[in-house]
């Protein structure tokens, strides 16, 4: 890692485009407040970005030198978490604000895993040692409001007016301290519409197999802030590009890239549409849940799963959930898919059978589908595989219009009793009179 910074670039009031009415009141208020107790405090990282950019922030985050114990004896409503990276989090409400101590490179070596990847990182300094901490240059720029400037020690400006995203330091020793970055670049390209530096790019070759070494859990968390924060689609696009989907769903992407070319196709635009959808609903402020995009991401792999199991066995109905266990201790090996969400999954896909099942005409099966309550996430994956490449054109009319009138489903299920009717009269071999009963007929 290189040295610290210490000439940074400044920018003076009207040098520089951010307005005080644009930050959160509250971070103004900790940024005071500890600069009444004597210590050093900035807005840091990509709430600075995004004002540059004319973007609203979603958070402000502090970064000040004050330790997390003496940040705690400051603001009651703190709460330290963390254990690699001791952290600060001032809550008002539900809203939070987190509050970072300074760090610096450790002093001895630090500890680290098989792969490089460091353990604990508690290791506080001064603001210029921070800057060379942070991951990337477009996120560590810092902002004095007491003196409404703002400070560049990595060249982030210039990289914004350029608009790219250059990671601070060596990007291979980079990667390799935490993966996740190779993750986070990923996102901010999809984010900000903004490709890689070569040399940032090109270091994800080399490193991207140290994701193996990420916790699942953490790497859940991860795939929540690519696919869940609007830009989903986008994102998936980008992992793609730089082979790091594959690093998360190892079993999916082989889905992609199937011998069958029709069915590859069918996987990726099951996932692209998914994403798309979720984007679209995140835009409208609708509700979303992370477990329709998995159902979605897995389901062409727990399609070849369940056809492969049917060709062994009679029972689809316990062919249908081993492929679905199967399907799911595979994925969290990778990415540590919660029960509750893992049961949601279970429910849509299973959902799947069913609602062709009822479309045959059991009015009571109809009512008992459209009364589930993941009848509405079901229905809308039944689109999904539709507009995938699946012919369900008959199954989508109908439960659409059963969800308009639900009276429809006693004309569908008489409709179909009547073709079953039908089909039985017409294959049902006729009936010959015998010759004595004619003749009995004649006597009589």
């Amino acid at each position: 890692m290189q040295l610290a910074a210490t000439s940074p670039v400044v920018r003076k009031h009207g040098e520089h485009p951010i307005d005080e009415q644009q930050i959160d009141p509250r971070a103004l208020k900790i940024l005071r407040q500890l600069d009444e107790a004597g210590f050093e405090a900035y807005l840091v990282g990509g709430c600075i970005r995004d004002l540059l950019l004319g973007k609203q922030p979603k958070d402000f985050d502090i970064a000040t030198n004050a330790r997390p114990e003496q940040i705690a004896s400051i603001f009651r409503n703190c709460r330290l978490i963390g254990r690699r990276f001791r952290l600060a989090h001032i809550h008002f409400g539900r809203y939070i604000i987190e509050v970072a101590t300074f760090r610096a490179p450790p002093e001895r070596e630090a500890r680290t895993d098989s792969y490089g990847s460091v353990l604990e990182d508690n290791h506080y300094g001064t603001l210029e040692d921070d800057v060379v901490r942070r991951d990337f240059t477009i996120n560590a720029l810092y902002y004095d409001s007491k003196n409404d400037e703002i400070r560049d020690y990595v060249g982030a400006l210039d990289d914004i007016n350029r608009r790219i995203i250059r990671i601070i330091g060596d990007p291979v020793a980079r990667y390799t301290e935490d993966p996740v970055r190779m993750l986070r670049a990923a996102r901010f390209s999809a984010k900000l519409n903004m490709p890689l530096e070569a040399d940032t790019e090109a270091a994800i070759v080399a490193c991207r197999d140290n994701l193996r070494a990420v916790p699942a859990a953490r790497l859940f968390d991860e795939v929540q802030k690519l696919f869940m924060s609007g830009y989903g689609q986008t994102c998936f696009d980008v992992l793609q590009q730089h082979g790091l989907f594959e690093a998360l769903f190892p079993d999916a992407e082989k889905t992609i890239h199937y011998p069958h070319a029709a069915y590859a196709q069918y996987a990726k635009n099951m996932m692209r549409i998914a994403l798309a959808n979720t984007d679209e609903r995140i835009a409208a402020d609708k509700p979303v849940t992370i477990a329709f995009l998995l159902a979605a991401i897995l389901w062409p792999v727990y399609q070849l799963q369940y056809r492969g199991l049917l060709k062994e066995r009679d029972n689809w109905h316990s062919a249908m959930h081993e492929a679905i266990d199967l399907v799911h201790i595979a994925a969290s090996e990778r990415v540590a898919i919660p029960v509750r969400l893992r049961g949601m999954i279970r429910e849509i896909w299973a959902l799947q059978a069913r609602l062709e099942q009822a479309a045959r005409g059991n009015i009571r099966k109809m009512h008992s589908v459209l009364a589930h309550p993941r009848f509405r996430a079901a229905y809308d994956f039944l689109l999904v595989r539709q507009g995938a490449g699946e012919d369900l054109a008959d199954l989508v009319e109908l439960w659409t219009a059963l969800q308009q009138d639900p009276d429809t489903a006693a004309d569908v299920e008489q409709y179909c009793a009547e073709q079953s009717e039908d089909e039985e009269s017409a294959a049902a071999p006729r009936k010959r009179r015998s010759r004595n009963s004619n003749r009995r007929k004649k006597r009589d």
